[in-house]
């Protein structure tokens, strides 16, 4: 199985991106993982939030294989601990997935087209984080997912 995180919009902070940069390096040794990013919208000052979520889901659904699970990180999706994120993440290799792919959609969320592709949400927290800063969280959780179910020392219970 292949595992993609897809991100609307560019990080642009330095401290960040090495956050990314490592744990992505991390997940590798376990799984072949890709982050994949999606540009920012130019002007989209000037279009109203619906044509935003929709534009940007076109850009989002192009992406996405029919074979693919989609998986939403979305504030109403389903909250997991780290061990029952790790059985997830079980599941789904066994389950003879070629590709997991894993979705930070845009400022407003996602369009009615993208939730209606999904294969099912997660949320990280019921608290609000930054698009930039779901991306270093989500990627740590993948990897933490791995250590757990290689009984590897880097989750304490």
């Amino acid at each position: 199985m292949q595992i993609k995180l897809i991100a609307v919009g560019k990080t642009d902070q330095k401290a960040i991106i090495e956050l990314i940069n490592e744990y992505t390096k991390r997940v590798n040794f376990y799984i072949k993982f890709e982050l994949e990013i999606i540009p920012d919208l130019k002007n989209s000052k000037s279009i109203t939030e619906l044509l935003q979520k929709e534009k940007e889901g076109e850009m989002i659904l192009k992406k996405i294989l029919p074979s693919d699970e989609l998986i939403l990180l979305d504030e109403h999706g389903k909250q997991y601990s780290s061990v029952d994120f790790s059985t997830f993440m079980q599941k789904k290799m066994n389950a003879g997935l070629k590709q997991l792919i894993f979705v930070i959609g845009g400022p407003y969320g996602f369009s009615d087209t993208v939730y209606q592709r999904a294969n099912g949400k997660i949320s990280l927290s019921k608290m609000t984080f930054s698009h930039q800063m779901v991306r270093p969280f989500f990627i740590e959780q993948v990897y933490r997912a791995f250590t757990i179910l290689k009984n590897e020392p880097y989750h304490h219970e």
